[in-house]
């Protein structure tokens, strides 16, 4: 057994500490606390194992939370350590020095998820499976969700439904939830899809459990609406129990009003990974032509029923990966809000190449955007701003606007 004490945060979630074998990552210990547990490697690097905290910090939360929450902090002593993660990767990763404007904390620290996905457990209810393995830990509530979720979930802990998980997707604009059951027969489920539309659901699908993911097998309607409509901000967007869309809708709603005083106006426009084209739709009355990629089918689907519902005319969905982007041409402004990995290659030598006067990064993972910042920051790119917002209370992400110009 080794008893280390945590330094600070560092991406993943880990705490870092230092032992005469080097770093030691700590999952669960958080900074100033002196933790104990066994020391194992794996990928290369030291990592503690069943860790107990033996000196907690004073502020650390009181109340039960779920296992996805691996910041168990006062809402108000979270926010200094992340955005300290977004200072400490420009710094180290990006080879920056830059002001961050102040983090931006979610409107609210519980009950702020309108979506959200458990495993059935074998004994009945419903269940978390922990990170990285098969493990489950009952659930009884959870305060991270939003109230139409909390009241979908109470009703789903009495149904015996004969499937491996379900997913939630509710609306703070209307209220309504919609239902994902993932595994299990989607004829069987058929009948207790229609009940559940009685009890309350706005809709339920089902969907094939996948090796590749969540919701990238098949999935078939079981009965009821396929769509929500949510509030992000100066928009309104449709939402689906599978879709990508943010699950904090008004901490999204404060960066894309944030976005809109960033970029100014011009010819083209283009938003790479773009989801269903909440920023496209946005940007449409500032140029003459929108351009929105995305490569999943049912986010251009919804973002065109979106783009028809708002009469806009001007954007253009194209169904594709970012990768592609070259056979597009050039552009005033390019958009990038890419999932955790970042930037693609293809992605980042696109921007090199063309030189839009103004790129607009929306990132989920300071260390990727640290890495492509400092790409860009070397092909003749300045970053103007930057600023960490909180859509994540209680866990370690953090998001990240920032906009760059040659």
């Amino acid at each position: 057994m080794l008893t280390v004490t945590v330094e600070k945060l560092v991406p993943g979630g880990y705490g870092l500490a230092r032992t005469e074998e080097g770093a030691v990552l700590v999952k669960g210990g958080l900074p100033g606390e002196v933790v104990r547990g066994k020391p194992v490697r794996r990928r290369g690097a030291l990592f503690l194992e069943g860790v107990e905290v033996l000196t907690p910090r004073p502020d650390r939360y009181p109340h039960p939370l779920p296992p996805s929450a691996d910041l168990p902090l006062l809402y108000e002593a979270q926010l200094p350590l992340k955005e300290a993660l977004v200072a400490e990767a420009l710094e180290r990763i990006a080879k920056l020095s830059f002001p961050l404007s102040p983090i931006r904390p979610s409107p609210s620290p519980l009950g702020y998820r309108t979506a959200a996905q458990y495993a059935r457990h074998p004994l009945g209810g419903l269940a978390y499976r922990l990170p990285e393995s098969e493990v489950l830990v009952r659930l009884e509530e959870d305060p991270l969700v939003a109230e139409p979720l909390k009241k979908a979930l109470a009703l789903l802990q009495t149904w015996p439904l004969p499937v491996e998980e379900v997913a939630l997707r509710g609306s703070l604009l209307t209220g309504e939830v919609l239902l994902g059951l993932i595994g299990g027969s989607p004829e069987v489920l058929k009948r207790p899809a229609k009940a559940l539309v009685r009890e309350g659901f706005r809709g339920v699908v089902w969907a094939e459990p996948s090796p590749k993911g969540r919701f990238r097998g098949r999935v078939t309607p079981l009965y009821g609406e396929r769509t929500l409509l949510e509030r992000f901000g100066p928009l309104t967007a449709t939402v689906s129990v599978e879709s990508f869309a943010q699950v904090n809708p008004p901490a999204m709603g404060a960066l894309l009003e944030e976005a809109l005083t960033l970029v100014g106006g011009g010819e083209r426009a283009l938003e790479l990974y773009a989801g269903s084209g909440l920023i496209s739709l946005l940007l449409a009355p500032r140029f003459r032509e929108v351009a929105a990629v995305e490569i999943s089918k049912e986010a251009v689907r919804r973002g065109e029923a979106d783009r028809k519902r708002l009469g806009v005319e001007n954007v253009r969905f194209h169904r594709g990966d970012a990768k592609e982007a070259a056979r597009l041409g050039a552009f005033d402004l390019v958009v990038v809000d890419p999932p955790r990995a970042g930037l693609s290659p293809e992605v980042r030598a696109y921007l090199l190449e063309t030189r839009p006067r103004q790129i607009l990064y929306v990132a989920c993972d300071p260390a990727t955007w640290a890495r492509d910042v400092g790409a860009l920051a070397k092909g003749g790119y300045r970053l103007r701003f930057a600023q960490p917002y909180d859509f994540f209370p209680f866990t370690h992400h953090v998001e990240v606007l920032s906009l760059l110009s040659l």
